[in-house]
Order: C-alpha cells, then structure tokens, then sequence
C-alpha cells in the first residue's frame, strides 16, 4: 500500500469500497493485462486531456488559497507537472494514433467529465483549500497507488508508457509531496486531532465524492 500521508490514508479508509471500486476498476486491470481495447483507452485520453485542463486550473486555484509560501510552492509544482508532463503524454500518444492536439482541444467534454471537473472546481470555489485538497487527491494520489500497483502487477506492457508515468520515480516524489501538502494544510487548519473536529466529515466527503466521479470517469472510458 502507497504511503502518501496520514490524511489521505484516513480519507481512503472513509472511502470504504468506492476506493477499490476507483482504483481497480475493469478498466484499470484491462491496462494491467492489455485487455483494454485501444479505441476505449484513446478516447479515454482525449477526456483526460481535456479533464487535466480544469485539473490543472483547480490546481492553480490552490495557490490562491495557500496561506504560507511553501503551501504555494507544492501547488505550482503540481500545476507544472499537469501542464508539462502529464499533458504531454496524452498528446504524444494520441499524435502515434493520428490525433493531434487540435482533435483533443476541440473534442466534447462527456458528461461525466463535466461532472467531475465541476465539482472539484466547485468545491474549491466555494471552500478553504482544505476542501480544495480532498476533492483534488483521489486523482493525483490514486494514480500514483494504480501505477505503483500496475508497475510490479501487470502482464502486458501494451500500456507500459501510461503505467510508467504514474509508476515513475518523479510521479511517486510528487504524490508524497501533495501528501505532505494536505498534511501540513490540516494541522495548521484544524489542528494535530482533525478527526475530532466538525470539519472532517465534510472532506471525507468530499473526498469519497471524487473518488465516485473517478470510478466514473473509467466507467465512461470504457463506454467508448
């Protein structure tokens, strides 16, 4: 099990099975065992890029709602990471299949993509940072678990480059980074007890809520 803090380990058990749900959905083990049919991961692609987009804004967002600069410098590193790594992938393994940046910029956003970039938005909008972090973590830290899982599990390497992504080392630093991060946004917030206070169910929910939206997403990546 991937150690990414004390708050996302509590959050994960809140969860309860929407976590495995989300993080060993068909569609994940169909990446793991290259079962997984290539229209469905390239269409998946074309929402994740379009999702990474409002991902990374949500992210930018963070750092209008940091308090201290160190809070403000892991959130523009995540910002850097989304535009310039994980943005990158997808288009360097849409261009091999003929799709270029311009066929992802302007594709429609599926429902569920909308959903779930909205709420997470949402929820940064209309709370602290702390609200922020829950709904932002099932996906930086959840691929980083599926990818630390599918590195030492997996029986194809069809989808080796996207497992690599998340398996790397540079990937796993920043998951423990942003674990650190809501570590830190906790205690300064709501103190060394966070689960004796009125504030935690509702990151626990928030962040189950995203971890539901994540299950989604795969749901509507299969559909394609």
């Amino acid at each position: 099990m991937t150690d990414y803090g004390r708050a996302f380990a509590k959050w994960r058990e809140a969860a309860g099975d929407h976590w495995p749900a989300y993080t060993r959905h068909p569609f994940v083990q169909g990446l793991a065992d290259g079962s997984l049919p290539r229209q469905a991961f390239l269409g998946y692609l074309t929402q994740d890029y379009l999702f990474l987009i409002h991902f990374a804004r949500a992210w930018a967002l963070a750092v209008t709602k940091a308090e201290t600069p160190e809070e403000m410098r892991l959130a523009a590193a995540t910002v850097s990471a989304l535009v310039n790594d994980e943005i990158r992938l997808h288009i360097d393994t849409c261009a091999r299949a003929g799709l270029t940046e311009a066929d992802l910029r302007t594709a429609e956003e599926a429902p569920a993509n909308l959903a779930y970039t909205r709420y997470v938005l949402d929820a940064g909008h209309s709370g602290d940072l702390l609200d922020l972090l829950a709904a932002l973590a099932p996906c930086v830290l959840g691929y980083g678990e599926i990818g630390a899982r599918l590195s030492r599990e997996a029986t194809s390497d069809t989808y080796a480059e996207w497992i690599g992504t998340y398996a790397a080392d540079d990937y796993q630093a920043l998951c423990r980074d942003v674990g650190q991060l809501i570590d830190g946004a906790v205690a300064r917030r709501i103190g060394p007890d966070p689960e004796q206070t009125p504030r935690w169910p509702a990151l626990c929910r928030h962040f189950t809520k995203a971890t539901k939206l994540e299950a989604g997403f795969w749901e509507m990546g299969l559909a394609e």
